[in-house]
C-alpha cells in the first residue's frame, strides 16, 4: 500500500477496508487478528480501482463505493466511484461523476452514506470540479445511478472536500477549502440536499467536528500546506444562531499547522462522526 488515505469498518466490527491512492489498491483487513487478507486491483475502465481516497461501506446491502481522486504527485487526476462487493472484494462497476467530456479531472474525494437513508444514498465531493453529486441505490437491479445535485462554482467557492452529518442525518456540513467556507444543508430529503447558508471559515476549511450537543461546530483550516489552502486555524461556530464564533489560533501562533481534528473518544455522538479516518 502506497500512500493510505481514508479506512472503513465493517458493521460487525471483523473487516477494515484501506484505500491506497498512490498503488492504486484497496485493501481488506481482518479486524480481530490485526492483519491484511487481501489486496483488492482493478484496472478495466468498466471496473476499475484507480488513485482511492474517499471510501464508505454499507454491509446492508454489501455495497463498498470507492473515489477516484488523484496521483500523489497531481499529475493525474479522477472523475469515478467503483462500486465493490464488500463481503468479497470484487470490484464490480465504475461510475462517471462528472458532467463534462472526459477527462474531467473531476477528483471525487470522499464519499458517504448519509445515515437513515431508505433506500441507501451516498454524497460525494468532487475537489477539483467543485460540485456535490449524489448515488442512489435501487434495490431491484441492485446497482447506483448517479446525479449532480450542487455546484459550488456560483457561490464562488473552491475545493469542497469533508461532509458531516448530525446524529438524526437531516442537517449536513461540506467545507470548502477555497477560500474557506461550511456549506449548512437540509438534509431530510437525502436524495436532493438543500443549501441553506455558507458561513465563512478560513483558507483551507477541511476537517470538522461537532461537539456533544450539536450546537458547535469545529473547523480545522488547512489542505496539505497548500498556498491559499493553509491557514491553521480552527473555526468555531454556532450551528443555532449560524454564526460564527471566532476563531481558536493556539496551533496557529506556535506556528503549527493542523492537518486534522478528532474528539477525544469519550466525547463524540455515535452516527455524528465521519465513517472514515485520515
Amino acid at each position: 500500500c502506497q500512500v493510505g488515505e481514508d479506512l472503513v469498518v465493517s458493521e460487525d466490527n471483523k473487516t477494515w477496508y484501506l484505500t491506497c491512492m498512490g498503488s492504486s489498491t484497496v485493501i481488506m483487513g481482518d479486524a480481530v487478528h490485526d492483519r491484511p487478507i487481501k489486496t483488492v486491483r482493478a484496472s478495466d475502465p468498466t471496473a476499475q480501482i484507480l488513485y482511492p481516497h474517499g471510501i464508505a461501506i454499507h454491509n446492508g446491502i454489501d455495497r463498498v463505493l470507492v473515489t477516484s481522486t488523484v496521483k500523489p504527485d497531481m499529475s493525474d487526476m479522477g472523475e469515478s466511484v467503483t462500486v465493490l462487493e464488500a463481503s468479497t472484494g470484487k470490484v464490480l462497476s465504475t461510475h462517471k461523476v462528472s458532467l463534462k467530456p472526459s477527462p474531467s479531472k473531476a477528483a471525487p474525494v470522499e464519499v458517504m452514506f448519509a445515515p437513515n437513508a431508505t433506500p441507501p444514498v451516498v454524497h460525494i465531493t468532487n475537489m477539483m470540479e467543485g460540485t456535490l453529486w449524489v448515488g442512489l441505490w435501487d434495490p431491484s437491479s441492485k446497482s447506483f445511478s448517479f446525479t449532480q445535485v450542487d455546484d459550488f462554482g456560483p457561490r464562488q467557492q473552491g475545493v469542497p472536500l469533508e461532509m458531516l452529518y448530525n446524529a438524526k442525518g437531516d442537517r449536513l456540513y461540506i467545507t470548502t477549502a477555497k477560500p474557506g467556507f461550511v456549506n449548512l444543508y437540509d438534509n431530510s430529503n437525502p436524495r436532493q440536499p438543500k443549501f441553506l447558508k455558507a458561513l465563512p471559515a478560513a483558507e483551507g476549511a477541511h476537517h470538522t467536528v461537532l461537539s456533544p450537543d450539536e450546537r458547535y461546530l469545529f473547523v480545522q483550516n488547512s489542505l496539505l500546506n497548500l498556498e491559499g489552502m493553509s491557514d491553521g486555524s480552527i473555526t468555531v461556530i454556532d450551528l443555532q444562531q449560524e454564526k460564527v464564533l471566532g476563531s481558536i489560533d493556539t496551533l496557529k501562533a506556535a506556528g503549527f499547522n493542523p492537518n486534522c481534528i478528532m474528539l477525544l473518544p469519550n466525547h463524540f455522538q455515535k452516527g455524528g462522526i465521519r465513517e472514515s479516518m485520515q
